[in-house]
């Protein structure tokens, strides 16, 4: 409640949640108790969201998925078969660059709960059939089953997800001014209530430091960015990434620093990131031109940093 603009004021909420924080900056008029009241909405779509895709509770539906049999149906929450609907669309449409079938390679890799790389496991999961992830999996309604064995890991869109609930649930509370942040996904609700956009960072990709790389202006719109400067451990002289590559069945490794997509959905956003970073800069500029993206690569050369950007960020 830092500043007043007409008769709004500037809140700042915040908590705890997948391993990170969320926060959400507002301009309106509020009392204590309706504050109260939206911060207790925000929590629990929250937590709804970690209970149903979570790779780290045993009791998350990701992993009553992952654990059910192939051939055995197995009833499913609609929003976490949204969200599996969107992560199957982009998979299509990335050519498996995005890919939500990918679980055994996370936790191998030491990306999961597992805290370390197991060499035996990333053997073993680089040398079973990995089917396409869209063909093994059979939707009737609510109900979904697998047919050959797979692990599925929403990490990449499920956060971007829960972006689209809480801008969802603001809305619903009447609020028409907001930035809601979940890690690197974010969307901007309306503007300011002075008018002007949502200013938004865009880090430099470097890792160990935070670093200001640029500023976007938003509004009305999500943004979400994947790079691999945050997530990752050192093996050696190399950096691992925790973004998975479907054809190389192992972590992410090309000249891409950081991948920044705009987008209606942050959800969208979110996967969108990921499939780009994958893709790397020669494939993935192709194909985010063929279907109309908005993105921005960072791409590392030498000591510096090269932009290539598309829609907003054309030079």
């Amino acid at each position: 409640m830092s500043k007043t603009c007409s008769n709004f004021q500037r809140l700042h909420l915040h908590g705890p949640t997948m391993g990170t924080r969320w926060s959400v900056t507002l301009d309106a008029a509020l009392s204590s108790q309706q504050q109260t009241a939206l911060h207790q909405d925000l929590a629990a779509v929250l937590e709804r969201v970690d209970r149903q895709m979570s790779p780290f509770r045993a009791d998350s539906d990701l992993l009553r998925c992952n654990c059910t049999p192939p051939g055995q149906w197995l009833e499913l929450p609609p929003e976490f078969l949204q969200v599996l609907d969107c992560a199957l669309e982009v998979c299509r449409l990335s050519e498996g660059a995005f890919d939500p079938g990918v679980g055994d390679l996370v936790q191998a890799w030491g990306f999961g709960s597992a805290s370390a790389p197991d060499p035996a496991a990333i053997g073993h999961a680089q040398q079973q059939p990995r089917p396409v992830t869209w063909e093994i999996l059979e939707r009737q309604g609510s109900r979904l089953r697998k047919q050959a064995p797979i692990a599925l890991d929403l990490c990449g869109i499920a956060k971007g997800f829960a972006v689209d609930l809480m801008t969802a649930k603001l809305r619903q509370h009447g609020i028409q001014h907001a930035l809601v942040a979940l890690d690197g996904e974010l969307y901007a609700l309306g503007s300011q209530a002075s008018g002007h956009a949502w200013p938004v960072a865009i880090e430099s990709p470097e890792p160990g430091r935070r670093a200001l790389h640029g500023v976007v202006e938003l509004q009305d719109t999500a943004v979400a960015t994947s790079g691999d400067y945050r997530h990752y451990f050192t093996l050696g002289n190399t950096r691992i990434a925790h973004s998975m590559d479907r054809q190389r069945r192992a972590p992410v490794r090309n000249d891409v620093a950081s991948v920044t997509v705009l987008a209606c959905s942050c959800m969208w956003a979110d996967a969108w990131a990921t499939a780009l970073l994958v893709l790397g800069s020669n494939a993935g500029l192709a194909l985010a031109q063929r279907l109309g993206l908005e993105a921005l690569w960072l791409l590392r050369r030498g000591n510096a940093w090269v932009e290539l950007g598309l829609g907003r960020w054309i030079t």
